[in-house]
């Protein structure tokens, strides 16, 4: 973030990674929704992004960066953003993302770090995204899964950021690649607190669950769980696929929010009624324990 005048800043992030779901226009749509919601966790809105792309060139039909691109930048537009370019370069597969430039007044930036005990803990949108990609690509998700799947990728965050800044949030970090529980100790550590999350309350895709008991896991799960492992404390009997979906990687992910508890129902009820999510309530932010994150296993 830079300050650039008194009632002006600029935020600027990057993100990109390889194609999830085979659909270049979709892939398109996932990844930029997913690099705007950096700018999005802050509290910012994007203004313009530049492309960054890897094209496995002689592998594939020119149509398939034709619709990659339009996928992003409808996505994009939908933001009220545009993309002014970006850079193309010859890889061994398919990757996709943006570098964004977004506004902020400085008065209303929300950093990971800010979590005050007494706060209440929203997320924003059901996790399990990781499960599900893996899923897909084993053939095990039925076409109204995957459709659920797609839809939450991409639905732009920008509800939940306008109305946790409205609410006067502590803190925000979007959910992405560690996991609700790696993102959740950035925001307990950076804040000096520890956050309590009941199990029970956290939103999940249908069958994430039950996929995971299956085996269809990721690999991106089972480090972060060896990653958080010394950070975590268990209230209660929480199972092995419980696990693997509080640390399942997700693309294009909701909003961890800390927030007045007076705060959060006005918060839940716009990110729902928008459609953007299945925003909930998840936990509390306690003061400084001996572990950083708490998971209540009870309902």
């Amino acid at each position: 973030m830079v300050r650039v005048s008194d009632d002006k800043a600029i935020i600027l992030t990057v993100d990109f990674f390889p194609a999830i779901v085979d659909d270049p226009y979709i892939f398109g749509q996932v990844a930029a929704a997913n690099a705007m919601s950096d700018v999005y966790a802050m509290g910012g809105e994007p203004l313009s992004a530049l492309n960054i792309i890897g094209f496995p060139e002689g592998k594939l039909e020119i149509e398939v960066l034709e619709l990659l691109m339009q996928g992003g930048a409808d996505k994009v537009n939908e933001a009220g953003a545009v993309i002014v370019g970006g850079h193309t370069l010859v890889d061994s597969e398919l990757k996709y993302g943006l570098s964004m430039v977004g506004t902020i007044h400085p008065d209303n930036i929300v950093l990971t770090a800010g979590a005050k005990p007494g706060d209440v803990i929203v997320l924003t949108k059901q996790l399990g995204t990781g499960i599900y990609s893996t899923a897909l690509k084993k053939g095990a998700l039925g076409e109204e899964q995957e459709k659920l799947f797609i839809d939450q990728m991409t639905a732009l965050n920008a509800v939940a950021a306008r109305a946790m800044v409205a609410a006067k949030a502590h803190a925000c970090t979007d959910v992405t690649g560690f996991g609700l529980i790696g993102h959740a100790l950035e925001m307990a550590v950076g804040s000096d607190v520890t956050l309590a999350i009941d199990f029970g309350a956290v939103p999940l895709l249908p069958q994430a669950l039950e996929f995971a008991s299956y085996g269809v896991l990721t690999g991106g799960g089972a480090s972060n769980i060896e990653f958080a492992s010394i950070s975590v404390e268990f209230e209660g009997s929480v199972s092995r696929e419980q696990k693997m979906v509080l640390h399942d990687p997700q693309t294009s992910g909701g909003l961890l929010i800390a927030l007045p508890a007076d705060k959060a129902d006005d918060l839940v009820d716009a990110v729902r009624d928008s459609g953007a999510g299945r925003a909930a309530v998840i936990g509390e932010v306690l003061p400084q324990g001996k572990k950083p994150i708490i998971i209540r296993a009870r309902a």
